[in-house]
């Protein structure tokens, strides 16, 4: 049976991409018997005697996955915050890093709306912006001016499967257009009340950009850790591994615990405040989580 790749899932059918030609499908009764939901992005057997009428039969095996925004088998995330409308946020920004760091993805943070930004306001981000990148981290600067950027950004996407992420109205749909106009992906004005944009896009669907896949995805404001146990969270935060092997008692969650390098590091300035702080704060939330039975 012929293989392929889901790049649309949409009330109940999955659509597969197989040499180029994209098939209708729908998932079998086992996959609900085995508790499996096909994913866009999954690598899949399936069967179909034409192009509406197709049945996925297998998935094969995922190099990794994400719950929301729910897509499996990604190189990379494109973590898109704004610097202006709605406000930049280095906790949802953290939430963002710790979900792609738990799962192995490579991140990329994409900041946009640069150019609404006065002097005082552009200085103040890039103190953000040096911080991150100290971190290994890659972090483009993107503005709403025509062609800025989007060379280097084409070249970012090429042959990768990538997924673009971040909170409502942050301009993830309005690149993705720029990138390709044939896309006419909806996008939607930012709620003055609210401060947030409404949300344009209904599914996760794989889209060709830039001679890659890239998944546009829901925009949403929050991320839980749900599956993200206490334990690994320090390890989510790419700064405190040098210091974690200095600590005197091994599996040392950086808190409360006496001769902590981690939090040495910190009172020597090693380790930005505010990254400590939403660290702490994801703890506790993590501490705190009704278990599930």
């Amino acid at each position: 049976m012929p293989e392929g790749q889901i790049i649309k899932a949409l009330s109940g059918f999955y659509y597969v991409n197989s040499q180029g030609i994209t098939y209708q499908c729908r998932a079998r009764g086992l996959f609900r018997k085995q508790k499996q939901t096909p994913l866009v992005g999954d690598f899949v057997v399936f069967e179909a005697e034409n192009l509406t009428d197709g049945y996925v039969t297998a998935l094969l095996p995922r190099k990794n996955q994400l719950i929301r925004p729910p897509v499996a088998n990604v190189d990379q995330a494109l973590i898109t915050v704004s610097a202006k409308e709605p406000e930049f946020s280095t906790i949802l920004l953290d939430r963002f890093l710790v979900l792609v760091e738990f799962n192995h993805i490579e991140p990329i943070i994409l900041i946009t709306k640069i150019d609404l930004l006065t002097k005082e306001e552009a200085s103040h981000l890039n103190m953000f912006v040096e911080n991150y990148r100290s971190l290994g981290y890659q972090v483009k600067l993107l503005s709403d001016k025509p062609d800025q950027n989007l060379q280097e950004m084409q070249a970012t996407l090429a042959k990768r499967t990538s997924v673009i992420a971040g909170q409502s109205g942050v301009g993830k749909s309005s690149l993705l257009n720029r990138l390709n106009s044939d896309l006419s992906i909806k996008t939607a004005q930012i709620s003055a009340s609210l401060g947030r944009g409404k949300h344009t896009t209904r599914h996760v669907e794989l889209v060709e950009v830039s001679n890659g896949l890239v998944a546009d995805t829901p925009g949403f404001s929050s991320l839980d850790f749900e599956q993200l146990s206490r334990e690994a969270l320090p390890l989510c935060f790419p700064e405190f591994e040098h210091y974690r092997s200095q600590c005197k008692f091994r599996g040392c969650m950086h808190i409360e615990e006496p001769k902590c390098a981690v939090k040495a590091a910190l009172e020597q300035g090693e380790i930005a405040e505010y990254r400590y702080q939403h660290y702490l704060q994801f703890e506790q939330e993590i501490h705190s989580r009704k278990p599930r039975y």
